[in-house]
């Protein structure tokens, strides 16, 4: 199938749209909830809770936006993939989950999987043509 450019880049647009959508959202929510993000960073061992919780909220915010508005889209969504890729198995780590949690925290684990896959198709495709970027940008 050949599309056009531009439902090529109206595709592309969308795309990035529904990929921000997940980071955006949670990068704010984490602001409200500092504390209980902390807490709950806290419980997986992790050192520094705090600025963790802080360099998480930069890593939503700053690169979904960038990725959103299609500005370094590439560096943003490989900043995003690794991101995801790093949280994934801490927080989703179905396999030590009580019986009861393992459904639920396994397709946690594959829709974050999921989700990289369409960061790093970003990252390879580049932002499309309706991004501040203009689809031009390289890796």
């Amino acid at each position: 199938m050949t599309l056009s450019p531009s439902t090529q880049n109206t595709l592309a647009l969308i795309g990035r749209a529904l990929l921000a959508l997940l980071f955006i959202p949670a990068g704010f929510a984490k602001i409200g909830g500092f504390a209980a993000t902390a807490g709950y960073i806290a419980s997986k061992g992790l050192p520094a809770p705090e600025v963790l919780t802080a360099l998480t909220i930069a890593l939503e915010l700053g690169l979904g936006i960038l990725l959103l508005v299609g500005w370094q889209a590439r560096w943003a969504a490989l900043g995003l993939a690794l991101f995801t890729l790093t949280v994934t198995p801490i927080f989703h780590n179905f396999w030590a989950m009580p019986p009861e949690q393992q459904m639920m925290q396994q397709q946690a684990f594959f829709k974050n999987l999921a989700i990289i896959g369409g960061l790093l198709m970003v990252m390879t495709f580049g932002p499309g043509g309706f991004s501040l970027g203009g689809g031009r940008e390289r890796a």
